[in-house]
């Protein structure tokens, strides 16, 4: 695939223009804490940068957040560059001269920006306006985008062959940050020429090489482009080894799952002048029982494959955020549904069983995503009580990995940033503590009702689901229902359950007093199938069936939860 995509239809020549500063490219840092993120904007002729702001689009959501530049002050003829932190700028890519630091560049791969002027004219935009840039033409995660030679100032009319984008992921684990090549190698940073060539050239504009399709696609169209024909060329198409002659933009191309097609043009007058070429795949569906099975499948071969799930699988918690939804299946393994496209229509609901979601396999941050590609779920049944199971921070902290996507509460634990007037942020960590151990619960981004509310300074009982970022464990709190005032001494480590698993039919009980447990046992979908006043320490389990359950064992009026394996 050429590394260089033409917006033809804007070009009205190649001579240089004055007085104009565009955006030549973006780098999605893949150094620690993303330090680095970092926008470069050309300079041609001279522009006193007062008043200037470079504003960013999150998610789609409008260009409201504005990055004053005017310290850049007055410019000639040159590259300057806003990013998160200077110091990585000049390690990456020996630049130390026209920096402005902003804790706003904070694009993931998605983000848009534009250029404004003094007197708040849009000079230069990247990105749609309103269009979140995820699955689309120029979405940049973890690579870089940069200007195509000579494309002038868009004024607002972006076009995503206007850049040239690296190939996603290509940054993952680069930079001498990472003890790897600098970014310089990889990102073409100061390279931009006002000059474009004159050369008659083709490049395909879509699909983006390497993308794969969802089982079910029966055909695809490739686009193309030319720059600088004179009409006397035709085109020719090669797929997979068969030649079409003559052909025009787009082109169909029949599809079938589980293949991958090679396709090249030609731009031809006479002899081949120019020539591209991608690949592209259309996947094939894997059929699991459950999200144990999921998970099973991508340790054994990766992410990126296609699935469904055609078991039950049971929502416990959704927010507003890329339409994300977790779900936990009868072996209490979970998985994030993050739906950033919108693709699920149906409206799910907290406690419904849902079978035969369909989606393909990511990981973002060091957590299994599950993006779905249909509307596909069908909701066996609704109102399941939905049970955490408790854990105590230690091994929330050791194996994160366990505990991901997964219902889980602690209990009897503080926030140590609680002092009575402080209140809870959106998208912020807060330590929570059992006194020894320390964990992070994160906020929401948005519609949270704990948000704004005073953080407790009591002791609490803390449910939420369990995750992790780049191997740290948080743990993400639903509602304010989920911060409980706790009265009770009664900790996870007070008793024993053993044997766990158990195929004997009894389960022995150890607590750090003599007084009666009260046993109630909650299948996966949170319906009691047992009750037990334990004194001799012995639970009769004979009449459960085999698999996985919780039990709230309540003693002098503390209680505490458990997982249950009965083999």
């Amino acid at each position: 695939m050429k590394k260089l995509y033409f917006l033809f239809t804007l070009l009205i020549g190649f001579a240089s223009f004055g007085q104009e500063a565009v955006i030549t490219g973006y780098v999605d840092s893949p150094c620690p804490s993303q330090l680095g993120r970092t926008v470069e904007i050309y300079v041609d002729g001279t522009i006193d940068f007062t008043g200037w702001n470079l504003v960013r689009q999150a998610n789609g959501g409008g260009f409201t957040t504005n990055i004053d530049i005017s310290g850049l002050g007055t410019l000639t003829d040159t590259f300057a560059y806003i990013s998160n932190d200077a110091a990585t700028v000049t390690s990456e890519f020996g630049i130390s001269t026209n920096i402005i630091e902003s804790g706003s560049i904070t694009d993931n791969g998605d983000d848009a920006f534009q250029l404004i002027d003094g007197s708040s004219n849009v000079i230069d935009r990247f990105g749609e306006d309103g269009v979140d840039g995820t699955g689309t033409a120029w979405e940049h995660l973890d690579t870089y985008y940069y200007r195509v030679d000579g494309i002038p100032a868009n004024g607002g009319a972006f076009s995503s062959v206007q850049f040239t984008y690296g190939a996603l992921n290509l940054l993952d684990g680069e930079g001498l940050c990472n003890s790897a090549s600098a970014l310089s190698t990889l990102v073409p940073f100061g390279t931009y020429s006002t000059t474009g060539s004159a050369t008659a050239t083709i490049a395909f504009t879509a699909p983006t090489d390497g993308t794969t399709y969802a089982p079910g696609t029966t055909s695809v169209d490739v686009e193309w482009s030319t720059l600088n024909t004179t009409g006397s060329e035709t085109v020719d198409i090669t797929v997979n080894g068969t030649t079409y002659n003559g052909v025009s933009s787009p082109y169909s191309i029949t599809t079938t799952d589980g293949q991958t097609y090679n396709v090249t043009v030609e731009l031809v007058d006479g002899t081949v002048i120019d020539s591209d070429a991608i690949s592209f795949s259309v996947g094939s569906l894997t059929t699991v029982a459950d999200i144990t099975a999921l998970r099973a499948d991508v340790t054994a071969n990766g992410t990126g494959l296609f699935y469904e799930i055609t078991g039950g699988s049971l929502l416990t918690h959704t927010d507003g955020y890329n339409n994300r939804k977790w779900f936990q299946d009868s072996n209490i393994s979970g998985v994030l549904v993050f739906d950033s496209a919108g693709t699920i229509a149906t409206t799910y609901a907290v406690g419904d069983l849902v079978t035969g979601l369909k989606g393909y396999t990511q990981e973002v941050n060091g957590v299994l995503q599950f993006v779905p590609f249909e509307d596909a779920g069908v909701i066996a049944s609704s109102g399941n009580p939905v049970v955490p199971q408790t854990v105590t921070i230690a091994d929330f902290n050791a194996t994160p990995d366990d505990y991901e996507s997964e219902l889980i509460e602690f209990q009897n634990v503080t926030f140590p940033a609680g002092d009575g007037t402080a209140t809870f942020s959106t998208g912020t960590n807060y330590d929570v503590s059992d006194g020894t151990n320390t964990t992070a619960m994160r906020t929401d981004f948005y519609s949270a009702d704990y948000i704004g509310s005073v953080i407790p300074t009591s002791v609490v009982n803390l449910v939420g689901v369990g995750g992790e970022y780049n191997g740290s464990a948080q743990v993400y709190a639903r509602s304010l229902a989920d911060i409980t005032l706790s009265n009770n001494t009664f900790q996870a480590t007070d008793f024993n359950l053993y044997p766990n698993p158990t195929s004997t039919g009894f389960v022995t009980i150890n607590t750090n007093n003599a007084s009666p447990v009260n046993v109630k046992v909650f299948d996966i979908l949170g319906k009691q199938v047992l009750e037990s006043n334990v004194a001799n320490s012995q639970l009769n389990v004979s009449a459960l069936n085999s698999g996985i359950y919780i039990l709230k064992l309540t003693q002098d009026n503390a209680s505490v939860t458990k997982k249950l394996v009965i083999e």
